[in-house]
């Protein structure tokens, strides 16, 4: 080759070098620009006069100048920082709505009990009694408004989920149709300008979910999610779907097209917005509303049972002071019936702030399954009764005689326990203050010698209304022998010493001897307006009664202890979000700053290469010129 033509080989060479630095610094500014590097080669050597002769200059490449392993930990940077901004932003709002002075439970609550202890004081005052049921209805009613606001958060958080999958599939579809440009061009050359824009359109689905890649030969990328769930393979991208797959109306899932079908895979998402949304949902939405409901499940239940314990300002046994909810129970749309199983409270005290799922197992069986701990906490042949009992349920499947192998449905015992809480009582008079007192007397008639010792309730189990009629204890004769009669029971008369009299948690003392056809007559003393003793038992309340939290770990002391730690674990939670992202927040700048280093323009760099390659091109420039000198006076030689 010629002078000329090494000149001209260099000429373009610097020329194409000068035109990358260019690029690189217009766009330096640009967000996922990996910079770019003119790979310079010499061209093949001729061989001249005994040896070999240089020919000049050739580019070998436009490199893009990229770290794999170094954007590999910038996505998951990402994906950890999404996450971690979601967890820490949705726990911050239930944390304040939870602990909230002016929206919370507590205050309303301490002021229901402190109405109570009111009523205890002065039993006979109708406008304690008035303040302490307008109290109740601002308790339900904060109960009510705490479970809208969570119900509100959980839309929300549902909306955002239904986004971020719409988002999701527009980028695959980005991510597929970036794939077949690559690899249509990857036969001419290395399109880099593409590859920035699958790393950019990649970093921008590390945003809402954690994903996992691997490149094909031919230079597509291959996205995987969850635990290897395809999202794009080569140039075709799968779509995922938000639906209720557990039955549930009130809780958006995600799935993955599959088939024909759609398969299930939000238990294996993580990472990510999305992954964050379905995290702190589960963790802190439901548990918050669960607990809520059991809370106020259990106040009112046990409000009730303890005004049916003693008599109300018209000497009534009391009736319920609260109306609570039922269980929820939900089907899925793939069970082989539309029945569901009849599901009732059974003892609350025994309610934990799990759902549960009930299932048929291949035998036929059906199972109670705890989902906190995914523990069987009962089996039911179907040829041994209709009903399971267990964790304060009792299941009824007397409907499912249809179902098959496979289908299942969710119970939700306490979700909507705070939004069902009603006050049923609306006449103060109602409130059963009075303990239940009992008194007996002998009829007109008798004509033994046998007298009324005593009468008194026996234990906690007595229920007033087995008094609620007066009962008639009767002298009877049997085989010559005399005997007390009560609904069909006897009991012999001790002739040395006081006959005791026990039934339903009641019992008589009478001392003598009887004769045939005598009558004693137990029944409830109605006439004590200033008796205070129940009241005084659903003061004791807020105290007395334990309630289980955190799915059967433990126990606290009373409801106002089981709210607040249910406001301790979210605080707990969004502590823990908190120090999540800011540590999520230091790693991404980490990885974007290792990421600059790479592929990053440097700009003090990028304007010495424009000098260097600058004065290389002028250089090149001035061998055209010295050979186009050279010829001319060769020429002139010739025409001498």
């Amino acid at each position: 080759m010629s002078v000329s033509g090494i000149g001209t080989s260099a000429l373009l060479a610097f020329q194409r070098a000068i035109g990358t630095t260019s690029n690189n610094i217009a766009n330096s500014a640009t967000e996922g620009y990996s910079r770019q590097r003119t790979e310079l080669g010499n061209l093949n050597p001729q061989f001249l006069g005994g040896s070999y002769q240089g020919q000049g200059v050739g580019v070998d490449a436009i490199r893009r100048i990229s770290d794999d392993f170094v954007n590999t930990q910038l996505r998951t940077s990402i994906s950890e920082q999404s996450n971690a901004q979601a967890k820490a932003d949705l726990a911050g709002r239930i944390d304040n709505l939870l602990a909230d002075d002016a929206s919370g439970l507590a205050p309303v609550l301490q002021s229901f009990f402190d109405a109570a202890s009111d009523v205890a004081n002065d039993p006979t005052s109708n406008a304690a009694r008035t303040v302490f049921l307008t109290e109740a209805e601002s308790l339900a009613e904060r109960f009510k408004a705490i479970d809208g606001r969570l119900e509100e958060q959980r839309r929300i958080v549902n909306g955002q989920i239904e986004t971020n999958v719409k988002e999701v599939n527009q980028l695959a579809e980005s991510l597929a149709g970036l794939n077949r440009e690559i690899v249509a061009k990857s036969t001419q050359g290395t399109p880099n300008d593409l590859l920035d824009q699958r790393d950019r359109v990649l970093n921008q689905l590390a945003e809402k979910v954690d994903v996992t890649t691997v490149e094909q030969d031919d230079g597509a990328l291959n996205v995987f999610i969850g635990n290897g769930q395809a999202l794009v393979l080569g140039g075709t991208s799968q779509s995922l779907v938000a639906d209720s797959f557990s039955g549930d109306p009130g809780k958006l899932e995600v799935g993955i097209q599959s088939g024909s079908g759609v398969a299930n895979i939000t238990r294996f998402l993580q990472g990510g917005e999305l992954g964050g949304l379905l995290e702190i949902r589960d963790s802190v939405i439901d548990t918050a509303q669960n607990t809520l409901g059991q809370v106020a499940t259990q106040l009112g239940q046990a409000f009730n049972d303890q005004n049916a314990q003693g008599l109300d300002a018209d000497g009534q046994i009391g009736g319920d002071i609260f109306g609570i909810g039922s269980p929820a129970v939900w089907g899925r749309s793939s069970n082989s019936t539309g029945d569901v199983p009849g599901v009732s409270f059974g003892n609350v005290d025994e309610l934990t702030t799990s759902d549960y799922r009930l299932r048929v197992t291949d035998d036929g069986d059906f199972q109670l399954v705890r989902l906190s701990n995914n523990q069987v906490v009962d089996t039911l042949d179907p040829n041994d009764g209709n009903t399971l009992e267990a964790d304060g349920l009792v299941v009824d499947i007397s409907e499912l005689d249809d179902a098959e192998p496979g289908d299942n449905w969710l119970i939700q015992p306490t979700r909507n326990g705070a939004r069902d809480l009603d006050v049923v009582l609306d006449d103060p008079s109602g409130i059963a203050a009075a303990g239940a007192s009992l008194q007996a007397s002998a009829a007109d008639g008798n004509n033994g010698d046998a007298t009324i010792q005593g009468v008194q309730v026996t234990g906690d189990a007595f229920d007033p209304a087995v008094l609620d009629d007066p009962i008639t204890v009767t002298v009877v004769e049997d085989g010559g022998e005399l005997f007390y009669e009560v609904n069909g029971e006897q009991f012999s008369v001790n002739d040395d010493g006081p006959t005791v009299i026990e039934r339903d948690g009641w019992e008589l003392t009478l001392q003598g001897a009887p004769e045939e056809g005598d009558e004693f007559v137990v029944e409830l003393d109605r006439d004590r307006p200033g008796d205070n003793r129940n009241m005084l038992e659903m003061a004791d309340l807020s105290e007395a009664r334990t309630i289980e939290t955190d799915n059967g770990d433990r126990r606290v002391p009373g409801f106002g202890d089981a709210y607040n730690s249910l406001i301790a674990n979210v605080g707990t939670r969004t502590r823990q979000a908190n120090v999540a992202l800011d540590s999520a927040n230091a790693q991404l700048e980490q990885a974007k700053a290792q990421r600059e280093s790479i592929s990053g323009v440097n700009l003090d760099e990028e304007a010495a290469d424009l000098i260097r390659y600058q004065q290389a091109y002028q250089a090149a420039a001035q061998v055209i010129q010295v050979s186009n000198s050279l010829f001319d006076s060769l020429l002139g030689a010739f025409r001498r």
